[in-house]
């Protein structure tokens, strides 16, 4: 039987974290599986929440099976449920199907390049249920085809959300990054208010030159002025936070309150009637998340995750979404890399440095054919 290889996190009772490369044995597909040889598979925060269970990349070490990481103290007691088990990487990928089940659905992907958000795609070799793989359009290369779920589902999911709840427009931060970007192109192409919110003026310009229209540096001394602008502009009354830690919560709940109460309507001491919404998508600042409580009694913040709002919307909606993600693969939905991995080269210190950073134009990219 062939062997392939992927990458392996344990979290130990130590407190550290073991990075390695494992061999396996390629098992054969069951009748409703297929085998895929992994060709490209990103690297999200999600993956970085898995790869290094919190350890800080600083505290990277090198072992003779590959790399051991510190745990910050106190921290193993939350991962108690995955202790000592050596836990397979890589949320999503793509690639060509190289052997199928011998059921219809899995022969008729035979020789196609697919793509699956199926968990442990930093391998060689994955077997993914037929039925979870993204077909894709005659000519997709497994590169542009690497990220077709996490972000562009992520992005389609908010606006999605949007709608549902009532709302009209909304604010994202970090909305620099791939996924903002993204969801600047689909709210441009379904004429969605966007109130796109960045760190840094060089961000403001890259999101203009996209056609964005509302654009604020969260660094600028006239931040809360011009949010408060924009939202006013827009009528946006929920926002979706990369960030999480921190006062931005804050910021944009009152932001949205403001808004609303400049309106003219009769004062309350109550604020306004209008509720303002706030989704924590991210966890790009890892304190607590700070409330101060300006901003009326009309609010509400929640945690939001892709898998728990694909199930809310069902199995035919997702479908709807999948396919619009398939056929603007190399448009709305098209992802940029700055550092191609190759397996082992993920163990390898100075790229750890690079990659955790997930800085705006530096998404890296695991290539385990490499």
């Amino acid at each position: 039987m062939s062997k392939g290889k992927r990458l392996t996190s344990t979290v130990t009772s130590e407190s550290t974290v073991q990075l390695s490369i494992e061999e396996f044995e390629i098992p054969t597909p069951e009748a409703d599986e297929v085998l895929l040889a992994v060709e490209a598979s990103p690297i999200n925060p999600s993956d970085l929440g898995l790869l290094l269970a919190g350890a800080g990349e600083s505290t990277a070490s090198k072992t003779e099976s590959g790399l051991v990481l510190s745990l910050p103290d106190g921290a193993v007691e939350a991962l108690a449920g995955r202790l000592d088990q050596a836990m397979p990487v890589g949320n999503e990928g793509a690639g060509i199907v190289t052997d199928a089940g011998n059921g219809e659905e899995a022969q008729a992907l035979k020789g196609q390049v697919v793509a699956a958000l199926a968990g442990g795609m930093y391998a060689t070799h994955r077997i993914v249920k037929a039925r979870d793989c993204l077909v894709l359009e005659e000519g997709t290369k497994a590169v542009d085809a690497a990220s077709c779920f996490v972000n562009p589902l992520t992005a389609l999911g908010m606006t999605e959300t949007m709608k549902l709840e009532g709302h009209s427009a909304l604010i994202h931060t970090a909305a620099a990054s791939n996924l903002g970007q993204m969801l600047n192109r689909i709210c441009i192409d379904d004429e969605i208010a966007l109130v796109n919110i960045v760190r840094r003026e060089e961000h403001v310009e890259l999101l203009k030159s996209q056609g964005a229209t509302h654009v604020i540096n969260s660094s600028s001394p006239d931040f809360r002025s011009e949010l408060v602008e924009a939202i006013t502009q827009t009528g946006a009354t929920v926002g979706f936070d990369a960030v999480g830690g921190g006062d931005l919560t804050t910021e944009l709940l009152h932001a949205m309150e403001v808004a609303a109460s400049s309106t003219g309507n009769e004062y309350s001491r109550y604020g306004s009637t209008t509720h303002k919404q706030l989704y924590i998508y991210g966890g790009l600042d890892r304190g607590p998340t700070l409330l101060r409580r300006n901003y009326g009694m009309a609010w509400g913040v929640a945690g939001w995750l892709l898998p728990n709002f694909l199930a809310k919307i069902g199995l035919e909606r997702s479908k709807e979404l999948r396919s619009r993600v398939a056929t603007e693969l190399t448009t709305t939905f098209a992802s940029s890399y700055s550092h191609t991995l190759s397996l082992e080269s993920v163990l390898d210190i100075e790229r750890m440095n690079e990659y955790c950073k997930m800085g705006t134009q530096a998404k890296s990219l695991v290539c385990p054919q490499l």
